[in-house]
């Protein structure tokens, strides 16, 4: 070749222009990265067909999620001999006052007075009973004696002593076997587990 294309010495002309260096580095870096990301991805594919190390993840629940502990110590109720309780009839069933005591005292209660319902309640408790009694009866008396007669209510009012009244109401059939009560007794001493915040 003749003019300017023509070769003289050891040297050749360029017939392109010389490459970038940063687009080779960008080329690079863009490849490395989808490697990458798609060796990820076929890592989560693995683990979520073959289940994933199981042995890995329950150790790390277990240090995120300690077992629960207790967040209340075991509740004392009361024993039953410790509890004075006054039976009063508020329905026109006659003697049944008198029955319910008789089987409260075979269940280790005291029995204070036996009687007719007053004004106030006589013939105006709907369910199985009524349990009455000082503020503090709330957290102890009225759970113990209310296991023997479950879906009675509570109400307190300003006596200053620690006896209960059992007003029997018109759906009272009978108390709760002794193995039920005894049952529910436990129930309610056990302690409180503290709620996850897992």
């Amino acid at each position: 070749m003749g003019g300017k294309y023509r070769i003289t010495g050891d040297k050749y002309p360029r017939m392109r222009r010389p490459r970038r260096r940063s687009k080779v580095v960008l080329a690079t870096i863009a490849s490395v990265v989808a490697l990458g990301l798609a060796g990820w991805g076929t890592l989560q594919l693995i683990d979520v067909f073959t289940g994933g190390d199981k042995t890995a993840s329950a150790a790390d629940r277990n240090e995120r999620c300690p077992s629960p502990k207790a967040s209340k110590p075991a509740k004392v109720l009361p024993q039953p001999a410790k509890i004075t309780v006054n039976v009063y009839n508020a329905t026109t069933r006659g003697g049944l006052a008198k029955a319910a005591a008789d089987e409260l005292k075979k269940r280790g209660f005291k029995i204070g007075e036996v009687g007719n319902a007053t004004a106030a309640y006589d013939k105006k408790v709907p369910g199985t009973g009524l349990l009455l009694g000082a503020p503090a009866a709330a957290d102890g008396t009225f759970p113990v004696l209310g296991a023997q007669l479950p879906g009675a209510t509570t109400k307190t009012d300003a006596r200053k002593n620690g006896e209960v009244d059992l007003i029997i109401g018109k759906k009272f059939t009978a108390f709760s076997k002794p193995q039920a009560a005894a049952s529910a007794l436990s129930a309610l001493t056990k302690p409180a587990p503290a709620p996850s915040s897992c």
